[in-house]
């Protein structure tokens, strides 16, 4: 097994240098770690998190909170640990999952939280170590997020350029920041175009979406199109209206927004709005890294923008 000393003389580097590459990498050049890190390579040579944790006196240990109810029908939270887990493993962090119904045990170094509600701020300002929410918030903490409201707003503009003359915003009944800017981006657009919005707001369940589409479909005209806040309501709707007799995509058309799973294993695939959330992931864990190694220095906030992604639920 390589040693730090082998890593050093491979380098050509004092001990030291491979050390406080590993340890303070921000105290170090970039051609020295360039060095270091492909002795590291080479020797495969993998430092100990012990070791580093003692040195640094700190945990190594980083917690993810997901502080709602987990879907196993869609990978959403998958992919969020995936870009989580790859961040802070460079980093030489290990990452703790706990979830809203779990017991947090033991120490760590700082918090990623997603899912998270007005209810929880209070607790959450509790919280003596470095803190990220994946989720825009109005509280001052630092946050990694869509832009909501410009995912919404290409989604209204493109159903418009489709054609489609009626055009229906289908929310997340939450009061929470991003239900809110979401439904703002479809205002947006509306109100630059003189027509007038018309806006219903359901649980975020797909059975939710169906009936509700069952229950009023004497009301929707032809040459309507959806634009959901969540590719689960759209997939609701599409099997409603298919139920219904409408013909997808001539007569209404369909708009999800996430584009994780679901919008590909529907019948048509649906059109949506996805984002990147694997990389919104490692942002989130590269943001607390650098929070943590500046001692909670504030690191602001890093809005994605989501891509359109053009499939058969629309024209």
């Amino acid at each position: 097994m390589a040693t730090l000393s082998d890593v050093a003389k491979l380098a050509n580097v004092s001990k030291m240098t491979v050390s406080r590459v590993i340890n303070h990498p921000e105290q170090v050049t970039n051609e020295l770690k360039k060095l270091v890190y492909q002795a590291m390579g080479e020797l495969n040579y993998h430092p100990n998190i012990a070791a580093k944790a003692l040195v640094s006196n700190r945990s190594q240990i980083i917690k993810l909170y997901i502080l709602e109810e987990l879907d196993t029908t869609e990978p959403y939270y998958m992919n969020l640990l995936m870009g989580i887990a790859r961040a802070v493993g460079k980093a030489h962090y290990s990452l703790q999952l706990v979830t809203s119904n779990g017991i947090d045990h033991g120490s760590c170094d700082g918090y990623i939280l997603t899912g998270v509600r007005s209810q929880d701020f209070d607790w959450i300002h509790t919280l003596t170590k470095p803190v990220i929410l994946f989720g825009e918030n109005n509280q001052d903490i630092d946050f990694v997020d869509s832009d909501n409201r410009y995912g919404t707003a290409t989604a209204t503009k493109y159903a418009l350029k489709a054609g489609y003359e009626n055009l229906i915003f289908v929310g997340i009944d939450v009061a929470e920041p991003f239900a809110h800017e979401r439904e703002e981006g479809y205002l947006d657009v509306m109100a630059e175009n003189n027509l007038s919005p018309k806006i219903f707001r359901l649980q975020n369940r797909s059975t939710q979406s169906e009936i509700f589409i069952e229950e009023h479909w004497g009301s929707f005209k032809e040459n309507t199109c959806f634009i959901c806040s969540s590719d689960r309501l759209a997939i609701g709707i599409e099997r409603a209206l298919i139920n219904c007799g409408g013909a997808v995509p001539e007569d209404f058309g369909i708009i999800g927004f996430d584009g994780v799973f679901l919008d590909q294993v529907s019948s048509p695939k649906l059109t949506t709005m996805k984002q990147d959330i694997i990389k919104m992931g490692e942002a989130c864990g590269e943001m607390l890294v650098k929070k943590i190694e500046e001692n909670g220095q504030t690191q602001g906030y890093r809005r994605f923008l989501p891509e359109l992604v053009v499939r058969e639920s629309t024209r």
